[in-house]
């Protein structure tokens, strides 16, 4: 199995932090305006991906596996390219002074190919956007990030 990690400090207490990757709210500010679902344990997001002109671009739908407040948030994918169907998007978070530390995980990847190497940058982008949103109330959520390639 191959997993793509990242580590980011947040200048902001864990429980504004975990507000921001645990709402459908939170995740449409860093990472896609187009998110949808239920964020409680047992229930399913949507995150759609359109270009600035509004081209659907792609998605995935993920389980809401676990929330402790604070701590953690954990997602499986259940729709979206193959390469992530049965994939967990992890978040551990862990105050450290003034810093809430993000250590991030997207992992049970079956093999790394090409689209690993892309998601990987991809989310370090919006682990950005992510400590943009918490440290001044503006991320750059899809379709809005950072443009890193012909992908998107």
């Amino acid at each position: 199995m191959i997993d793509i990690i990242h580590r980011v400090g947040i200048k902001a207490p864990a429980s504004k932090v975990y507000a921001a990757i645990s709402s459908v709210e939170g995740a449409a500010g860093w990472w896609t305006k187009e998110t949808t679902g239920d964020a409680r344990p047992g229930g399913n997001i949507a995150f759609e991906f359109s270009t600035p002109d509004g081209e659907k671009i792609g998605g995935f739908g993920m389980d809401v596996l676990a929330l402790e407040p604070g701590k953690k948030v954990h997602w499986r994918v259940k729709t979206g390219p193959e390469e992530w169907i049965g994939t967990d998007v992890v978040f551990d978070l862990a105050e450290d002074g003034e810093y809430t530390i993000v250590r991030f995980g997207h992992t049970n990847w079956r093999e790394a190919v090409e689209f690993t190497a892309h998601c990987s940058r991809k989310w370090a982008v919006f682990l950005l956007s992510l400590r943009d949103l918490v440290e001044t109330g503006k991320g750059r959520p899809a379709p809005d990030d950072v443009q890193i390639g012909n992908w998107h």
